[in-house]
């Protein structure tokens, strides 16, 4: 019998491992990002409206030394000394940074996610153990970063990001220290030259923000989270962009932001998403108590259901009444004949597939082991951001505005799900054999349709002449869990609806926050 496990186990490993290569492999396509060179500086981004911050003085930052200091002579004189003595290494990894750091630490967050977006083999008796945030390297590793958890790591990161930016750019206008290559005519300037100020640098705000919020929550990488900012920090000051006063100021103002949605996340009841077995038992039982068939898992032996508490969890664009306005009305009824016809319709999907449509499906499946659907939508971002030549605090802006809304969209769909509790397809009817993995949580509404719709309608305001191809791509989202079987069509069409609700939220900020 040990033998058997030991074997699945094994099996359940070799499988997990596959898609893992995979997402490293969707993440590669901006390795060779061209160095960010912005259209523009956007150095009145001091004044942009932040997210958390009651406004860009919240944290003070003091004064530079004036460029004739000796302090500052000896910081001059680090650059040159480390420019005299550049390695292959760090020319590297001057580029690798140089194409963007909110870039970069999205690739890095993707990275993780994929890493942890393992559900938890069963233990012996047949019940799940459960990721434990005080113990992160015991088995199962904490987080299992599934797509609510991917979309609320997504969303504090990038919102910590944009805050911190915003109050750097307030400080870069009002001491206007120009960059050492400006100040110094023997500093090289590997980097493409900018008049934006350089006090306090930026990449050194986005390395203190962003480490310590990724911390909190991946803290099993801390060493390599760490890694990874002091290589930024470093990069900056061999590039002649900064001096270490630049840093250190960027990455103390960073790291006071970092605090502030430290506090708000531990306070947010995602801790309490998982619910308890008391939980559990009461939404089969409300479903029971309607007259209707309650969902319930397929995993052998039944695993508990996903975050069932997640819809609980505090949003950014609105208000927690908010969420509960917005989720829609109930669907169809279990017996009902377009739920017949729905679960029909399905079976037809499954029976008939082309090479076209099981493309599709595995195309967005973003299941095991992948950056989950929130990190496929950022790649997407990512992607056509490179080549608006956004300045970092926009880039910083936009991509706070769509992981808030991905965050959000999951909050609410997440409501919805388990407000009705509703059976998947391969429940109603074991004959239905989907084209990918059955997810462990109740079918109405999809949450790639609710993800894919709040995306792509706060990316087409964003980039508006995209706007028409971001749709296609969420229907096209949407349409694959239909062709794989896992949801019925109203929880498709319901979900865009939704989704898309929530994105307008998303808009109406980006209308008023200031960078338009």
């Amino acid at each position: 019998m040990k033998t058997i496990q030991i074997l699945a186990i094994a099996f359940i490993l070799a499988i997990f491992m596959v898609p893992l290569g995979c997402a490293k492999n969707i993440k590669g396509r901006t390795d060779d990002a061209p160095m960010l060179q912005p259209a523009k500086t956007d150095i009145d981004a001091g004044n942009w409206k932040p997210i958390l911050l009651t406004g860009p003085t919240e944290f003070p930052v003091a004064a530079p030394a004036a460029i004739s200091t000796p302090g500052y002579l000896a910081e001059i004189n680090e650059i040159k000394g480390f420019q005299k003595n550049i390695n292959s290494e760090q020319e590297k990894s001057i580029r690798y940074w140089g194409a963007g750091g909110v870039l970069r630490w999205n690739e890095i967050m993707r990275e993780l996610v994929a890493k942890y977006n393992l559900p938890p083999y069963q233990n012996a008796d047949g019940s799940y153990p459960f990721p434990s945030a005080a113990n992160p390297f015991a088995y199962p590793l904490f987080p299992f970063a599934n797509p609510p958890y991917a979309a609320r790591a997504y969303a504090y990161v990038s919102a910590a990001q944009y805050d911190g930016l915003v109050a750097a750019w307030y400080y870069k206008k009002l001491y206007n220290r120009a960059a050492p290559y400006k100040n110094d005519a023997t500093v090289i300037a590997k980097l493409p030259q900018s008049d934006l100020p350089s006090y306090p640098s930026e990449d050194a705000v986005l390395a203190g923000v962003t480490a310590e919020m990724m911390k909190l929550l991946f803290p099993g990488e801390i060493a390599f989270i760490q890694q990874k900012a002091d290589e930024q920090k470093l990069a900056r000051i061999i590039s002649g962009s900064n001096t270490r006063s630049d840093i250190e100021a960027g990455e103390a103002l960073g790291r006071l932001v970092a605090q502030k949605f430290t506090v708000r996340a531990r306070a947010d009841r995602a801790g309490a998403a998982a619910g308890t077995q008391a939980d559990w038992t009461k939404l089969e039982t409300d479903a029971l108590a309607k007259g209707e068939t309650p969902w319930y898992s397929l995993d052998l032996p039944k695993r508990p259901p996903m975050l069932p508490l997640f819809g609980k969890v505090k949003p950014f664009l609105f208000d927690e009444a908010t969420t509960i306005a917005i989720r829609p009305g109930p669907p169809p009824l279990v017996n009902s004949d377009q739920m017949r016809k729905e679960t029909a319709e399905v079976k037809d999907q499954i029976d008939h597939p082309t090479r076209e449509k099981t493309a599709i499906v595995h195309f967005w499946a973003d299941g095991v082991g992948t950056y989950a659907p929130p990190g496929h939508w950022d790649a997407i971002a990512a992607e056509d951001f490179i080549g608006k030549n956004f300045s970092e605090v926009r880039w910083a802006r936009n991509m706070a505005l769509i992981n808030m809304s991905l965050m959000d969209a999951g909050i609410v769909c997440w409501d919805t799900k388990y407000f009705y509790f509703n059976p998947r397809p391969t429940q109603l009817n074991p004959a239905i054999k989907t084209l990918t993995g059955i997810p462990n949580f109740p079918a109405y509404i999809s949450g790639h349709s609710t993800f894919s719709a709040a995306a792509a309608s706060i990316l087409g305001y964003l980039i508006p002449e995209r706007a028409a191809a971001y749709d296609d791509m969420a229907k096209e989202a949407s349409n694959s869990r239909l062709y794989g079987g896992i949801h019925y069509r109203s929880d498709c069409e319901v979900g865009l609806t939704t989704g898309k609700k929530v994105g307008e939220y998303a808009i109406s900020r980006a209308k008023t926050d200031g960078a338009n």
